[in-house]
């Protein structure tokens, strides 16, 4: 009975806090990968479009069979500190060491295609050792679903907290690092002029890993932190985890309808939002000619994933949580619209036009793609409902496999199409079609997946009432 009192304990603010610091860690490390690396390879690094756009891929392909057997090997030990907790620390360090090593300006490997692939390959291969543990760790604090959402709520506001330093100031503190063209530019902050560089430049590569490396050594402390804050209370029996085979991926896949439901919903999530974020620096440098705005646009975006999700049970419980998704979904299409305006002759340098359209796309993205983390953790209670087995570990294996399948299409296609639409790494001015390629990637295509998604999301079969039942069966069960 202490056990089960356990399994519902009702999280503190501390408790969340520190949970959502693996998050805040993880944005400021992958969120920078997925929003910069492209531009940076393309252009500081000097490596074509297409061959970046096969790295990204091969990765992903070798993600496939790597990211299972990560998921197994989890769930089946526990340690002395527990059985996710030690893998922040464990695969954090180098983790963020492989992060700022892609960026390092080491003299010979510039436009080095095999350096940049091992690293990156690393890189993701270690990503998964935090990722995957980090993920389980979430359905292992606690059972009670009011304490679930609020932590999705926590966390989402520390990790749209990192976007702040990712996508507002790193561009920005990059730029004024860079030493070529440097000159006052106005900055979008009401009137505000700093000196800044040209970021694109190979020139720039010191700037770009002196910046970088910050990141990492606040990345690794905020992950020091979810370590310390942070108390596993549902987990795996030791009968289970003895059970725990390769094979309960194809177990899991059968027999977890709602998982795969849920993981289409994340694969199409994460495909439209790193489409944006691919080429958001394309977009801002080449369509609008805007870049020294990209840190006060940044910052406008970064409100309401910041501000925002302390809302979201309340939204819930007016729209219902399909009802939920459908709406921002739609605001976020909304936004994007908006954003295609403003990529018109005529509109570029209305800026109160990009400040609109990026605070109503990004309240409806960091709504929909930050409220779908709270219902992983029903997912794992359906399966071990279904199968008697707490998987936890590799389901979110599976989670993480259409994450990186989205993360995937939305890293390469971008750089693929931009490559056919005749896109010139090399060339301060891009051709008109070129251009169309850019919009084509940034607003277009997402808008095509967001709607996809509200139809995905319709056919998500359980409810708030299949929770509170699951629940009740889970504990007969335990008795």
């Amino acid at each position: 009975m202490q056990s089960r009192h356990e399994e519902y304990h009702t999280l503190t603010r501390g408790e969340r806090i520190g949970y959502g610091m693996g998050d805040f860690a993880q944005n400021l490390v992958f969120g920078t990968i997925g929003g910069f690396l492209a531009l940076y390879m393309l252009t500081v690094n000097t490596i074509s479009t297409a061959t970046a756009g096969f790295i990204f891929l091969f990765v992903r392909i070798i993600n496939v069979f790597w990211d299972p057997m990560v998921g197994t090997y989890v769930d089946k030990r526990t340690f002395k500190a527990g059985k996710y907790r030690p893998w922040l620390l464990r695969a954090g360090v180098p983790l963020v060491i492989l992060a700022a090593l892609l960026f390092a300006p080491i003299p010979g490997v510039r436009g080095s295609i095999p350096f940049a692939f091992i690293i990156y390959l690393a890189l993701d291969l270690v990503y998964s050792l935090v990722n995957i543990p980090y993920g389980s760790l979430n359905a292992s604090l606690t059972r009670d679903p009011e304490s679930i959402d609020k932590l999705t709520s926590t966390r989402m506001m520390l990790a749209n907290s990192a976007n702040l330093l990712v996508y507002t100031l790193f561009p920005m503190f990059v730029q004024m690092a860079s030493p070529k063209d440097r000159s006052p530019k106005d900055t979008g902050f009401f009137g505000i002029k700093l000196g800044m560089g040209n970021y694109t430049d190979p020139s720039a590569n010191y700037a770009w890993f002196g910046v970088y490396s910050v990141y990492m050594i606040i990345g690794a402390t905020a992950l020091f932190i979810c370590y310390k804050f942070t108390k596993e209370r549902v987990v795996a029996t030791a009968e289970q985890a003895a059970n725990v085979k390769t094979t309960d991926l194809f177990l899991e896949l059968k027999n977890n309808g709602p998982l795969i439901v849920l993981g289409l919903f994340f694969m199409l999530a994460f495909t439209f939002m790193f489409f944006m974020n691919t080429v958001n620096g394309f977009f801002n440098q080449y369509v609008v000619g805007h870049s020294e705005w990209m840190g006060a646009i940044g910052l406008v975006a970064s409100i309401p994933g910041i501000a925002f999700p302390i809302f979201w049970p309340k939204f819930k419980k007016i729209f219902g949580k399909k009802g939920f998704f459908h709406f921002f979904l739609a605001l976020f299409i909304v936004g994007e619209l908006l954003t295609y305006l403003w990529s018109r002759t005529g509109m570029h340098d209305a800026l109160w036009l990009a400040y609109v359209a990026t605070f109503i796309k990004q309240w409806g993205l960091t709504s929909a793609t930050g409220f779908m983390w709270a219902l992983v953790p029903e997912i794992i209670a359906y399966g071990e409902l279904k199968s008697g087995k707490r998987n936890a570990a590799i389901i979110n294996a599976i989670m993480g496999l259409f994450f990186k399948i989205g993360f995937t299409m939305g890293g390469a296609i971008p750089l693929w199409l931009l490559a056919m639409y005749g896109f010139n790494e090399t060339a301060a001015q891009q051709s008109t079609r070129a251009i169309d390629g850019i919009i084509m990637t940034a607003v277009w295509i997402p808008i095509a997946l967001a709607i996809v998604s509200m139809i995905i999301m319709q056919i998500y079969p359980i409810s708030d009432k299949h929770i509170t039942d699951i629940n009740l069966q889970l504990d007969a069960v335990r008795v």
